[in-house]
């Protein structure tokens, strides 16, 4: 094209370049008309959109994109938050909290009327094993629709114990059970609790199917004693008690081993990682 100044066509380049370039709006415009950057000319200013030939409604776009990526981030962290906010109350921590009401209400129907009403132990009965029955929907409900919280982290551990040690205190109090059995089974639960706690650092010991078998022959045991039985039943359950005794010191030292295992290989991880990082 004849007749055209070098000047113009090198401005009409640029301008094409500065919409080709993401981000690019209004520098390479003002370099383009006067061969220097003109110190007005910063990005996003409208003075730059219009030298470097950039149409309004161009600028709006980029505007109004910019500002809807924005609105759209907050959104989701309001979203977000909101959700977080809701699943407190998920059908899996509404379960633990209904284990840790029946709490209190199994004690005051295990001892009702002196604790050796059959009518009354029956009731205790079914409060322990609602509770029995809501510990396992809950893990599995959380676990498979993702209603995994802190407070069901908190609460689920606390509820179990608590729901066991206070039949195994009450039928020690009793005299239906001898405070050996008690000691040994609370001193088991508690101890592992602990020792979890103090290897999380290097990881989380993973629950084995012989800590699962246990907590079930430690449900069906206590359950048996809770229940006023005679004759045949109530050898059994004694039978019962002692493969739940044994379940718990032997899975017990397992879990020990285990957290041995898993510390000595997260020290070791974390001294290979230093010596890497010194190269």
């Amino acid at each position: 094209m004849t007749g055209v100044p070098a000047s113009a066509a090198g401005g009409s380049s640029s301008a094409r370049n500065a919409k080709s370039v993401p981000g690019a709006v209004g520098v390479p415009g003002a370099m383009g008309a006067t061969g220097a950057v003109d110190s007005s000319a910063a990005p996003g200013s409208s003075g730059s959109a219009a030298e470097s030939g950039i149409s309004g409604a161009h600028v709006d776009s980029l505007d109004s994109g910019d500002q809807g990526g924005a609105k759209a981030v907050r959104g989701g962290k309001l979203g977000a938050a909101a959700v977080n906010q809701a699943s407190l109350w998920n059908i899996a921590n509404i379960l633990t909290m209904i284990r840790l009401l029946l709490v209190p209400g199994f004690v005051a129907l295990m001892l009702a009327d002196g604790g050796y009403d059959p009518a009354w132990r029956s009731l205790a009965w079914a409060a322990f094993a609602v509770a029995m029955i809501t510990d396992i929907f809950d893990g599995h409900l959380a676990r498979t629709y993702d209603l995994v919280t802190d407070f069901g982290k908190i609460a689920d551990p606390i509820a179990d114990k608590a729901i066991m040690g206070a039949a195994l205190i009450c039928l020690s109090a009793l005299g239906d059970l001898p405070w050996w059995v008690t000691g040994v089974i609370l001193g088991r639960e508690l101890g592992i609790t602990l020792l979890r706690f103090v290897v999380i650092r290097y990881g989380v010991i993973p629950a084995s199917r012989g800590g699962k078998l246990k907590t079930l022959t430690q449900g069906v045991a206590v359950g048996m004693y809770v229940l006023a039985l005679t004759g045949p039943l109530a050898t059994l359950r004694f039978w019962v008690m002692a493969a739940a005794v044994v379940l718990t010191v032997v899975t017990g030292f397992d879990y020990v081993r285990q957290a041995i295992v898993l510390r000595n290989q997260g020290i070791a991880e974390r001294e290979a990682a230093s010596v890497e990082a010194e190269r």
